[in-house]
């Protein structure tokens, strides 16, 4: 259960929580789908598609998979949460910054490997941390996760402007100044995982020193906080999410890898990409600023399934052939609707529906499933596969594969939003308030 009045002061330190948390991801992400399979003689490490696949899908699955039993154990039953964020994030930073010196493929799986071991538990951390701090999460939750958003948006003008291009002027695309591309441009790209590292060790220092302390329950009744929250499958609207959560985030695992360089096919300038996919979050701003009053007028149900729905139309558009690259950037803003609706709302409904003792271990288990089965699916075998699949030249997509590969994404997405509706039941709607987090 979340507190009955929210700490004085506290919002404007979750902002920032947010804000540089997601901006540590938002720095290097999503530029890794260009710079990680380019040809080294323009700047790249020139890996292949499957490469690319396993280095971001293995890392993660890895991270996910051992997350509940380290950091959800240590969180709800024995360390204060932001001590074990700070501890986290601090070393998670010097790794990537570290990593940004490695070409070899090797290095680069064992670096990430051991990257995404300290700093994907973290993503759910702060959630649960911060809805712990809060008297309403339902409402004041989404305001301060668009912070996170604006974070994401930030490192994606900034970069590209003081790293990526120079002699800048207007333009009518956000950040709203574009400059010709510096030499080495792709090379250049690789950079940002230095940035990265940087403002992760930040962050971590911000943690020890400036958020509140949130120790662990003492009502535990299950000494195991991963078994207690495993024993939440027994009710069927935390079951339905979490299976259904697989294919949507294998579709949002798609968008991560494959938009960039789809972009790229489509004839979006290299730099000008970061700025474009920026959309996508100017529009889930809003959503989540909105999001506490859909949910209290639609109700979960309504809300996710629109989310769920919004990603099958968002790679139908990407499917069609022949349309302008406008068109790819506009759609875009549809990012939010996908992400704020689904994902922001499914992080307040498994901090609703599960015990304070395991809040944290329910929601490292939900980014088990975001973050760890759906990379290693998509990533690891499925991305690859379906590049086969779908004509893609010597496994690496041109425009024509990624027509093909969007549609069969938009099949994915519709269906799955029309299992999410028939059998998803809010399972908190006749619980007593005071027991709601």
């Amino acid at each position: 259960m979340s507190q009955s009045i929210t700490t004085k002061g506290i919002i404007p330190k979750l902002s920032a929580l947010m804000f540089m948390e997601w901006g540590v991801k938002g720095l290097w992400m999503p530029l890794a789908g260009i710079f990680l399979v380019t040809e080294t003689a323009m700047g790249g490490l020139g890996f292949t598609e499957d490469e690319k696949g396993m280095i971001i899908g293995i890392p993660m699955a890895i991270a996910c998979f051992l997350a509940p039993f380290i950091a959800g154990q240590l969180t709800d039953r024995l360390f204060a949460t932001q001590k074990v964020l700070a501890v986290m994030l601090v070393l998670a930073g010097i790794i990537k910054f570290t990593n940004a010196y490695q070409i070899g493929f090797a290095a680069w799986m064992t670096l990430s490997i051991s990257f995404a071991i300290l700093y994907v538990p973290t993503n759910a951390l702060v959630n649960s941390l911060a809805m712990e701090h809060l008297s309403d999460p339902k409402n004041q939750f989404p305001i301060i996760r668009a912070w996170g958003t604006v974070g994401w948006i930030a490192v994606s003008w900034i970069f590209p402007m003081i790293w990526l291009q120079q002699n800048l002027q207007f333009q009518w695309l956000p950040p709203f100044l574009k400059g010709e591309e510096a030499p080495q441009v792709t090379a250049r790209m690789v950079d940002s995982l230095k940035f990265a590292g940087s403002l992760a060790v930040i962050l971590g220092i911000y943690c020890w020193f400036v958020l509140p302390n949130t120790p662990p329950s003492k009502e535990a009744k299950e000494k195991i906080a991963w078994v207690a929250a495993l024993k939440l499958f027994k009710k069927r609207s935390f079951a339905v999410l979490m299976i259904l959560a697989l294919p949507v985030s294998i579709l949002q695992v798609f968008y991560m890898m494959n938009t960039s360089p789809f972009l790229k096919e489509s004839g979006l300038e290299t730099s000008l990409i970061m700025p474009a996919m920026s959309l996508g979050q100017f529009s889930e701003i809003v959503v989540l600023v909105f999001l506490g009053f859909l949910l209290t007028k639609l109700g979960f149900r309504t809300v996710m399934t629109f989310g769920i729905f919004c990603y099958g139309l968002r790679y139908f558009i990407f499917g069609i052939s022949g349309v302008p690259v406008e068109v790819h950037v506009g759609v875009q803003l549809l990012h939010g609707l996908c992400f704020g609706c689904f994902y922001a709302s499914a992080f307040i409904y498994v901090q609703r529906i599960s015990p304070k003792e395991i809040h944290n271990t329910t929601q490292i288990l939900f980014i088990f499933v975001m973050f760890g089965l759906a990379p290693l699916i998509a990533g690891y075998w499925l991305n690859g596969w379906l590049a086969n699949i779908c004509g893609a030249p010597n496994g690496v997509h041109d425009l024509d594969s990624y027509v093909r590969f969007w549609r069969i994404a938009a099949i994915a997405g519709f269906i799955s939003a029309a299992l999410f509706w028939m059998f998803f039941r809010d399972g908190t709607e006749d619980e007593p308030q005071e027991a709601k987090a």
